[in-house]
């Protein structure tokens, strides 16, 4: 596909992984494995999220305030799609979204209660019945959403409606998968289109 890549040249990129997920998800792997071999100079942070989206984004916002958001980028999947989206609304950069989240406190509110880590089913975590309402609240910050945003949704998404995944992100430039999964199980796939529109390329 023809990308219009990021104008910028990134030097710092910060991936967000999803629901229950972590830093150790295939996803995030790759993405760390890609920096470091093709582009070892660029700064990459892959931090576990809190449960609390509040916490999440503070994190966040802590963790990349001496960041030349210039030269910044995000790329989230799921859950962390939408922190991606949050954190481009507030930042002015450019962002990758993996089948992202678009509607998440109404999804999660069938999810409070203790939640297993996916990949280490010894860990949990108490999804507490306020943190709908601060993804609620972080959704109010999505209306000043720029168009430097690249999107990778798949029909075959068994978690996330495709159609409602690009329905909200009318400005975004979106590779549409025929097939594909909630995984991105083909991740491997999309490394160019990806490392293009991120100018690491």
């Amino acid at each position: 596909m023809n990308l219009m890549k990021s104008k910028a040249s990134i030097t710092h990129l910060l991936y967000l992984h999803g629901f229950r997920s972590s830093p150790l998800s295939m996803k995030a792997q790759k993405m760390a494995q890609w920096v470091r071999q093709l582009h070892p100079q660029v700064q990459w942070w892959c931090p576990q999220l809190p449960p609390s989206p509040k916490a999440a984004m503070a994190l966040l916002t802590h963790g990349t305030q001496d960041w030349p958001l210039t030269q910044t980028a995000v790329v989230g999947s799921s859950l962390g799609g939408f922190y991606a989206q949050c954190f481009a609304a507030a930042t002015g950069c450019p962002a990758v979204l993996l089948n992202p989240a678009v509607q998440p406190a109404r999804d999660l509110i069938h999810h409070v209660g203790m939640q297993q880590a996916w990949h280490d089913p010894a860990q949990s975590f108490d999804f507490q019945s306020h943190y709908v309402d601060e993804l609620k609240a972080l959704q109010n910050t999505l209306k000043s959403m720029h168009s430097n945003v690249f999107a990778i949704v798949a029909k075959g998404d068994e978690v996330l409606d495709w159609r409602e995944m690009t329905g909200h992100l009318p400005h975004a430039q979106v590779k549409l998968l025929p097939g594909s999964d909630h995984a991105l199980s083909d991740f491997d796939d999309h490394q160019h289109d990806i490392l293009s529109f991120l100018n690491l390329a």
